[in-house]
């Protein structure tokens, strides 16, 4: 299992969430949940999404920003943003091995001081025009590329 973590910002939708922890169980990341989230995390949606893996995920759930902010700089991990407002493709960020993920919410990504105390902040580009992408396939894209970079 490798160091790197993907961390969701107050999760809207349990699917999303779902999904995301499926790919977290099947390539070995810890997920960090940082509460409040838009649904119960018990929510059958969101097992229906993360079918059986569920099980085999390692999740940690934050009861807020500050807690989770807390705990992350004790650990020394850096935290790095995925945004819309970012300059940096993902895919021209050199990553590290314990770095942690985040991803904002659904309806209205992480507030201006979350986004300021991030140590990095990267985008995916797309054409002009569209607003984002997927958080679970934007989630798998980011994670892809770290894990390709961090691989030993």
């Amino acid at each position: 299992m490798t160091a790197l973590r993907i961390a969701l910002f107050q999760p809207d939708i349990p699917g999303n969430t779902g999904t995301i922890l499926r790919l977290a169980a099947c390539l070995g990341l810890k997920v960090d949940i940082i509460e409040p989230a838009g649904f119960v995390l018990s929510d059958k949606n969101l097992k229906r999404a993360g079918m059986d893996y569920l099980a085999s995920v390692a999740m940690t759930r934050h009861v807020n920003w500050e807690q989770f902010d807390q705990w992350r700089r004790s650990e020394n991990h850096r935290l790095v943003l995925a945004s819309t407002k970012a300059a940096e493709p993902y895919t021209g960020f050199s990553y590290q091995p314990d770095d942690i993920l985040l991803f904002g919410r659904e309806s209205a990504g992480v507030p201006d001081h979350v986004h300021d105390m991030a140590d990095a902040r990267i985008i995916i580009p797309m054409v002009e025009g569209q607003r984002s992408i997927n958080v679970a396939m934007s989630a798998a894209m980011i994670a892809g590329e770290a894990l390709r970079q961090t691989a030993l």
